[in-house]
């Protein structure tokens, strides 16, 4: 099997929410951008949540992640490298977490730390370690279709909320 490595955070200065996946798929890695399946409903529930500023194209990735930063949002995974064959959380294997502490002292507003999904709260022990409040979110993923968009939304938007995004 081979090695993955995953993207770099999104993050700034103005990061109030941290929001943590496991690691990236197989379209996110092919494309180096964070969530670029299709079917992943995480770009859908951020503008669900501000609609008065609409989302660039998903074409112009850098004007996302500015997007996304102007809003106080961070986005990055609990795995800096892994082994995996697809795109399952479940396929992962031989798996080294980020360093959390480091990413933690660039964000001097950080508020609230945000697990997408059960892989990446896995390591909620990791994240409470830095003091600040964890969130568990529903997983944006199409795998989690158990939980409508409608649903999902509401979750995170409770996570904003707390990190005082809105």
């Amino acid at each position: 099997m081979t090695r993955l490595t995953g993207l770099a955070p999104i993050v700034g200065p103005e990061t109030r929410l941290l929001v943590l996946g496991s690691f990236p798929s197989v379209a996110s890695l092919r494309d180096q951008q964070y969530y670029a399946h299709p079917q992943n409903h995480f770009w859908k529930i951020l503008q669900a949540l501000w609609p008065e500023f609409p989302l660039p194209e998903v074409s112009d990735y850098a004007a996302r992640c500015a997007w996304v930063r102007a809003r106080g949002l961070g986005i990055w995974d609990v795995y800096a490298s892994c082994e995996r064959q697809g795109s399952l959380d479940s396929a992962i294997r031989d798996a080294v977490v980020n360093d959390f502490s480091a990413l933690v002292a660039t964000c001097p507003q950080l508020k609230v730390i945000a697990h997408n999904g059960g892989e990446s709260f896995k390591h909620a022990k990791h994240t409470a370690a830095l003091g600040l409040p964890v969130v568990r979110l529903p997983s944006s993923s199409p795998a989690n279709a158990s939980w409508s968009l409608e649903r999902k939304r509401a979750a995170w938007y409770d996570a904003a909320v707390q990190a005082g995004l809105l």
